[in-house]
């Protein structure tokens, strides 16, 4: 067989047992990396030897962490850089320089070279940001204080990859001519990032702007693939890293308007590729060589995870963090990372194999047991810390004094701009509102003002239900973020199934998972800034300010469920006599419906919408209609009559 069809039948083998891996570990709700290590260890040549640990595959799988990098890249820029300095060179630079240095110290405690402890210092150093960012993201973490510590001391851990990937393989070569390596490979780091910095903005987006022009994806996707690889082969020709060129790639394109396609577009790459490098990481680990040195493989594990678990507590405990929030960071920054894994391959000699084989073996262990530990930050917090119960105490009873008497009032899930605009429209009405918000300078300002509005995290069911959101009259979620909306949702109906959600979002593509997830009405940003535009330009050109209401009513109607149909009234023209129309249905003591759910009226069969349903008991959460509720239906004339007869007499 020659080295093509063996190459190609590699693929083919891991690409199914990666489908099959990966598809097992999301019904078990596991982490998709752990299916792809579990496939590396099993077909790899240590195992069953289906796969060879070739020098193709190998690569292939290197691209993996280019476009993990150059997606590090596009959530990197030089305003968030600035923002979040303190952390990133404070917290972050301590991190890492700490876990040298004991690391060095351990080493040369030991007999062995100092050499040696600087490698594993930079490999341990190292925390995995495609698992924590994605968790964190997930838990709606990434804006709380803990969040923002993890995310800081990532984004230095990132950019120290890169000195890292230059100054082991010099340490593997000797100690002569150190200091002349590394300092001409970081002066040529900084020469690239001075130019890049200074020319690669204005050129990325001229040049992005005549491709985009072309309203073609797939010349879009070409040439930010283009531009990724070229990037990171004129950096590695500089004797410098693939990564450092690829990282430097996202970072020119995050400071242009098209990001937020590229990450979409660069998306499906990155996760395969990416999922190659864990398969290709599993295949580097020798089980039978792991098992015979069990006691050293436990022995890292015990020492890594408790180890940078309390140096990354202790460190943000120092920066000023509250006990609680200092041990959620350990908590998420306890285990190895992606590029640990990497630097590790480099470290060659300097990592003599059964002691790279253990400490491999290890450094996998903690990624796999990092989902775990950070699932459970919550009950470990408030297990170890005693104060964190009473702040959590604290943030619940906030909540509960601004809503404790409060029946009918609308619940504000973020108190950006949005929401306070919704808020003080709200006001004007003289309609009730508590708002929780997790921006603590935001908070102060507001609730000194008079307002509503507390320091609370709104995915959390506690918080929820002390707003009074089993009283609520309706709950808005403000936030335009899809999966974090989804989550809101079900600790929402969880606590009461007939309050209206209304949620925000970023375009009509989410609408469907959204309402599918029991959203009431989905307000799509894209949506209502073209209708606002039109609307204005049709004014600007002379259409009569009459005909231009009556055209948004109807393009809102044709998107919106709750505007679709009017209440008829008998000044309303006649040539809207067919037009559908809302129409609203009282059930008294002897109507047919009562008893029944809302789902067995079949109401769908004589062609009308059941929009609303107004309970006579505010305080009741779903069920059976009842006597007294109020039934608000959507149809034709014909349908709603037969319709309301069917409701009333059956």
């Amino acid at each position: 067989m020659d080295t093509t069809t063996t190459f190609l039948q590699s693929v083919l083998i891991l690409l199914a047992s990666g489908v099959l891996a990966v598809a097992l570990c999301r019904s078990l709700r596991l982490p998709a990396m752990i299916g792809y290590v579990a496939t590396g260890v099993a077909l790899g040549p240590h195992a069953l030897g289906l796969v060879s640990d070739s020098g193709d595959i190998r690569q292939l799988a290197e691209f993996g962490v280019v476009f993990l990098m150059f997606s590090i890249g596009l959530e990197f820029s030089l305003p968030k850089l600035v923002s979040m300095r303190r952390v990133v060179f404070g917290l972050g630079l301590a991190q890492v320089a700490l876990t040298v240095a004991l690391a060095s110290a351990a080493t040369l405690a030991l007999g062995a070279s100092w050499r040696t402890g600087v490698a594993l210092g930079g490999i341990l150093a190292m925390s995995s940001t495609a698992i924590v960012s994605r968790l964190l993201a997930e838990r709606l973490e990434l804006d709380t204080p803990h969040g923002r510590q993890v995310m800081g001391v990532l984004l230095f851990q990132d950019l120290a990859v890169v000195p890292f990937l230059v100054l082991i393989p010099e340490l593997e070569r000797g100690a002569e001519g150190l200091g002349v390596a590394v300092a001409l490979a970081l002066g040529k780091a900084i020469v690239a990032l001075a130019v890049l910095l200074l020319l690669g903005p204005r050129v990325m987006r001229a040049w992005l702007g005549v491709v985009a022009r072309r309203r073609s994806n797939e010349l879009f996707v070409l040439n930010v693939l283009l531009i990724t690889l070229l990037l990171a082969f004129v950096t590695s020709r500089a004797g410098l890293s693939l990564v450092l060129g690829a990282f430097l790639a996202g970072m020119l394109i995050s400071e242009t308007e098209y990001r937020y396609r590229v990450e979409e577009d660069i998306k499906p790459f990155r996760d395969v590729l990416l999922g190659l490098f864990f398969v290709s990481v599993g295949m580097m680990l020798d089980p039978a060589q792991a098992l015979e040195h069990g006691g050293l493989v436990l022995a890292f594990l015990a020492a890594l995870l408790p180890l940078k678990l309390g140096l990354m507590a202790l460190l943000s405990r120092l920066a000023g963090a509250t006990t609680g929030s200092a041990l959620r960071v350990g908590l998420a920054l306890a285990q190895a990372g992606e590029f640990g894994l990497v630097l590790l391959a480099l470290a060659g000699e300097l990592v003599p194999r059964p002691l790279g084989q253990a400490l491999l073996a290890a450094m996998i262990l903690s990624m796999l047991v990092a989902p775990f530990l950070i699932s459970a930050s919550d009950r470990i917090v408030l297990r170890v810390s005693r104060a964190e119960w009473m702040l959590r105490s604290l943030e619940l009873h906030r909540i509960a004094v601004q809503s404790i008497e409060e029946v009918g009032h609308v619940v504000v899930l973020g108190y950006g701009r949005n929401g306070q605009r919704l808020a003080r429209l709200l006001h004007a009405e003289n309609i009730r509102t508590i708002a929780l918000d997790l921006e603590p300078e935001r908070v102060r300002a507001a609730a000194l003002a008079g307002e509503r509005v507390v320091l609370a995290d709104s995915s959390r069911r506690e918080a929820l239900a002390t707003a009074g959101v089993a009283r609520a009259a309706a709950v808005v979620v403000t936030f335009a973020d899809a999966a974090a909306a989804v989550r809101v949702l079900a600790h929402v109906h969880e606590i009461n199934p007939s309050v209206p959600v209304i949620v925000r979002a970023r375009d009509e593509s989410d609408i469907e998972r959204l309402t599918a997830a029991g959203a009431s009405e989905v307000v799509p940003e894209a949506f209502e800034s073209g209708v606002m535009l039109a609307s204005h330009t049709l004014v600007w050109v002379g259409v009569p300010l009459s005909r231009v209401m009556r055209r948004m009513t109807q393009v809102r109607g044709e998107q919106y469920r709750l505007l679709r149909g009017l209440f008829h009234g008998e000044s309303d023209a006649e040539d809207d006599e067919r037009a559908p129309r809302l129409q609203s249905v009282t059930l008294d003591g002897n109507a047919h419906a009562i008893g029944k759910d809302e789902a067995a009226l079949g109401l769908e069969k004589l062609d009308v919408q059941l929009q609303a349903v107004r309970r006579a008991d505010a305080s009741a959460k779903g069920g059976p209609l009842r006597a007294g509720d109020v039934l608000v239906l959507l149809g034709t004339p014909e349908a709603l009559a037969a319709a309301e007869d069917r409701v009333l007499r059956g």
